[in-house]
């Protein structure tokens, strides 16, 4: 499912940074249609997996949409993910497809993914353990 899933990227033009750069400038829509396709078929996946009560494969247990409480820092944490994306031309889903087709500036970004997810976890253990530095790295 991965590698269709990055082939498909890679066809749609979301793993070309000039697509990128046409979409946030407003030039090129194009990227834009791609992403909204994707929302509309998610949400009819979603629709779908509520409707006929489907189970997950591994557990058996129907599949549950939770909605999650707001966060403090949510804006802020939208806010930088837009700018790196903006500024690396490249998101999350992209990044693997941009790795596979050699694009060296794609790994510089895939860094700084997991470098922001390891930095993330370990604040987020931080303030779990009421700002205590002992506990912050225990698993």
């Amino acid at each position: 499912m991965g590698i269709l899933f990055g082939f498909l990227m890679s066809r749609a033009g979301a793993t070309t940074y000039d697509y990128h750069v046409k979409m946030f400038l407003f030039e090129d829509m194009q990227l834009m249609k791609v992403i909204g396709t994707a929302v509309v078929i998610a949400m009819i996946g979603v629709y779908l997996l509520k409707r006929f009560h489907v189970s997950a494969i591994a557990t058996g247990t129907e599949v549950d949409f939770v909605k999650k409480p707001y966060q403090q820092g949510l804006i802020a944490g939208a806010f930088l993910f837009g700018v790196g994306w903006a500024m690396t031309a490249a998101c999350p889903g992209t990044i693997p497809a941009m790795v596979a087709e050699g694009k060296v500036g794609a790994v510089f970004s895939l860094i700084g993914l997991l470098l922001g997810t390891l930095a993330y976890g370990i604040l987020q253990s931080f303030i779990a353990n009421n700002g205590s530095y002992k506990d912050a790295f225990k698993p």
